[in-house]
């Protein structure tokens, strides 16, 4: 008995030990290990507990357990994800592109594309988009630029199931949100940002045209559509010399 989404080994009914506190270890070890990362969902407490052997619960006592240690969090309505390692304050929360931002202000970019092609994603990315080892999908790098120069290096995975051919668009001149909910049909719904600030690895400050170490905004994100299925993840590294993010706040 196993998860495709992670290799969840037996549960041992012949040791002391109880049964939650076990699936409550076997989780932590996905968590640990990478194979569940930030943000991932879980398959829902019936698909898990029937892939555990186990009744609900169970199993709810053991997920339980990881929530109250802050290792896994619930979501009205979405359903249990990992929680991230850092503090995600809830900030910059329209699901716009970049693209959308500039038309939007008037502001004239240009896109050049440096890689369209279809890959077997790091495992990671994989879990993030709900899709089995050894699935292809999309990867998109793309560097968004103003008159000023570069603004944003951007790396998108798209799972291909849901769109079909979409390596053969010409993303030069096509918003990747728009082939997916104009050409695809694909209603797009939510999503999950997470913003940091690192420094530049060789990649982005060439692409960007900064110094090796210079401070640069990260962006990761996971788009969910309307069915709640997971259909992009994205990396983007952003100029903070040239583009700010901000955000309008409401307070309830």
């Amino acid at each position: 008995m196993t998860d495709g989404n992670g290799g969840l080994p037996d549960i041992k009914r012949d040791v002391p030990t109880a049964i939650h506190a076990q699936i409550s270890e076997h989780i932590r070890l996905r968590i640990a290990g990478g194979e569940w990362p930030p943000h991932y969902r879980l398959k829902s407490e019936l698909e898990l507990a029937e892939e555990f052997g186990v009744s609900r619960g169970t199993l709810r006592r053991a997920l339980t357990t990881l929530i109250e240690e802050g290792l896994l969090r619930q979501v009205r309505g979405r359903g249990t994800f990992v929680t991230s390692t850092t503090i995600e304050p809830a900030i910059a929360q329209k699901l716009s592109t970049l693209s959308e931002d500039f038309a939007s202000q008037g502001v004239v970019t240009t896109t050049s594309v440096r890689e369209c092609s279809l890959i077997v994603p790091p495992q990671p990315v994989a879990a993030l988009l709900d899709v089995t080892p050894g699935t292809r999908v999309l990867r998109l790098v793309r560097v968004r630029s103003t008159a000023e120069g570069p603004v944003a290096l951007l790396f998108n995975f798209v799972r291909t199931d849901l769109a079909p051919g979409i390596e053969q668009t010409d993303f030069t001149t096509s918003s990747l949100f728009g082939v997916l909910e104009g050409t695809y049909g694909l209603k797009i719904a939510t999503a999950r940002r997470t913003f940091s600030a690192e420094a530049a690895a060789p990649e982005v400050a060439e692409a960007l045209t900064l110094t090796e170490g210079a401070p640069v905004q990260y962006l990761q994100q996971v788009t969910y559509l309307a069915d709640d299925r997971p259909v992009e993840y994205s990396d983007v590294w952003i100029h903070s010399g040239r583009l700010r993010v901000t955000s309008l706040l409401l307070r309830r």
